[in-house]
């Protein structure tokens, strides 16, 4: 975990420019140019977890689908609104607080048939390009770490708006969401059902919603 290896506290005032991309970071833009007024929110955010959600729905059964989030993570966002494919994004989540709603589920997903958090207790996403793709739409490749295996996934992320807050803070929406196959991740739980489908489904469906707030780093 680096998070860029600085530290990030709230502002108020206007942002600094964006950083360069890390040497392994691609710098794409393809679907147009983006809106000019995107400029305004070139700078470094980090995710409100009391107001954003990252979680996941799977199918469970066969006939239900079972939904939960983490609620413990860090972040480090930097956007550009003048070039997108200059943005870049880690977030590092704990584990263990997967929260499903049911106590003994989430032990279970937290044990070693799933996530297995006493060994492996951070999970991580770090950006390597992004693409804007269509009116407000963009597209964020990066690499997922789980169990220590690292594979590349794709975002889909739609911006929502941007607004300063009564207490003067700026906040940004987004809205993303990706299909992983869980067995690449090495969480093959694989019981099975007397009809003899799965009890858990391997596709697993991320789902970020994102309320960013305008930072400013400290060395």
């Amino acid at each position: 975990m680096n998070l860029f290896n600085r530290g990030a506290s709230l502002r108020r005032p206007a942002p600094p420019a964006a950083p360069p991309l890390p040497d392994n970071a691609s710098v794409r833009l393809s679907g147009g140019r983006p809106d000019p007024a995107m400029a305004a929110l070139t700078g470094e955010w980090m995710i409100d977890p009391a107001h954003s959600r990252i979680g996941f729905s799977v199918r469970h059964a066969l006939v239900t689908t079972v939904r939960g989030a983490f609620t413990e993570y860090q972040s480090r966002l930097c956007f550009d609104g003048r070039d997108p494919a200059r943005s870049r994004a880690e977030i590092v989540l704990a584990t263990a607080s997967v929260d499903t709603g049911v106590e003994q589920r989430d032990s279970h997903l937290a044990g070693r048939e799933f996530l297995d958090a006493a060994t492996y207790p951070r999970m991580r996403f770090l950006s390597t390009a992004v693409q804007l793709v269509g009116t407000d739409v963009y597209r964020m490749t990066g690499d997922l770490t789980i169990k220590e295996i690292t594979r590349p996934v794709a975002l889909e992320l739609t911006y929502l708006g941007h607004v300063t807050d009564p207490f003067g803070y700026e906040r940004a929406g987004f809205d993303g969401t990706t299909t992983i196959n869980r067995s690449e991740w090495g969480l093959t739980y694989n019981a099975r059902l007397a009809e003899g489908g799965a009890m858990v489904s391997e596709k697993v469906r991320l789902q970020f919603d994102i309320a960013a707030i305008r930072t400013t780093t400290v060395d």
